[in-house]
C-alpha cells in the first residue's frame, strides 16, 4: 500500500512539475520581462530539471527510484514557485481578454 502511495504522489508531482515546464514554454519571452521575472530561457530551463529529476525519482514499479523518494518532493520547488509566482505575473502580458464580451441581448 505504501508503494503505491508513494508512486501515486510521485506521479502528481510530475503532472506539476510537467505542467510549469509546459506553461513555461508556451509564454512568450517578453512576457517575463514585462512581469519583471528572470528570462523565459531561466525558467524553462529550471523546470526542465525539476521535470527530469522528477521523472527520474519515480519509485518502482513504474519508475527506477534512483535518487530516492525525498529528491521528489525537492523537485517539485521550482513548478511550484513558477505557479505561484511567475504564471501571474506573466500571465497579463498582451493587455486582457481575447475575446470581447457578448454585447447583447441573447438572440
Amino acid at each position: 500500500m505504501q508503494v503505491l502511495l508513494f508512486l501515486a504522489l510521485s506521479l502528481v508531482l510530475l503532472g506539476i512539475e510537467l505542467w510549469a515546464l509546459v506553461d513555461a514554454a508556451r509564454r512568450p519571452a517578453g512576457a517575463f520581462a514585462y512581469g519583471g521575472k528572470r528570462t523565459k530561457k531561466f525558467w524553462v530551463l529550471l523546470t526542465a530539471a525539476g521535470a527530469l529529476v522528477g521523472f527520474i525519482a519515480i519509485p518502482p514499479p513504474l519508475g527506477l527510484g534512483i535518487l530516492g523518494t525525498f529528491t521528489m518532493f525537492i523537485a517539485v520547488v521550482p513548478a511550484g514557485v513558477y505557479l505561484a509566482d511567475v504564471r501571474p505575473a506573466v500571465s497579463g502580458y498582451g493587455g486582457g481578454r481575447r475575446r470581447p464580451p457578448s454585447q447583447g441581448g441573447g438572440w
